[in-house]
């Protein structure tokens, strides 16, 4: 799965139109996660850099650093904190749809 951070996409509600503005992210700011299970995460910056600019626009995009850090937290620290695992996922993998039974007809000829 990907997961965009630090990048301002969408879509615009009257045309459906797919969009990109400049990122708000300032210098600084960061996201902390906290995997529940192993994981094997890759970390990339777009390779267009500076979404703000449409692909193939001309000039050149400006591109930042990406810092990443990694922590093994102490043995039961969260547990200690209150901390206890999340229920799983009532997720269906239907990003929120409704279910609709199509009917598919075919011609023979």
């Amino acid at each position: 799965d990907v997961l965009n951070v630090f990048m301002c996409t969408g879509f615009t509600r009257d045309t459906n139109q797919y969009f990109t503005k400049p990122s708000p992210v300032e210098v600084g700011d960061y996201i902390e996660f906290l995997a529940e299970t192993d994981l094997l995460v890759s970390a990339s910056c777009c390779p267009q850099g500076d979404v703000s600019m449409a692909c193939g626009g001309g000039g050149e995009p400006v591109c930042y650093p990406l810092g990443v850090e990694v922590y093994k937290l102490e043995d039961g620290l969260l547990q200690e904190k209150g901390w206890s695992p999340s229920g799983v996922s009532g997720y269906k993998g239907k990003h929120g749809l409704p279910s609709y039974s199509l009917a598919c007809t075919t011609a023979s000829g």
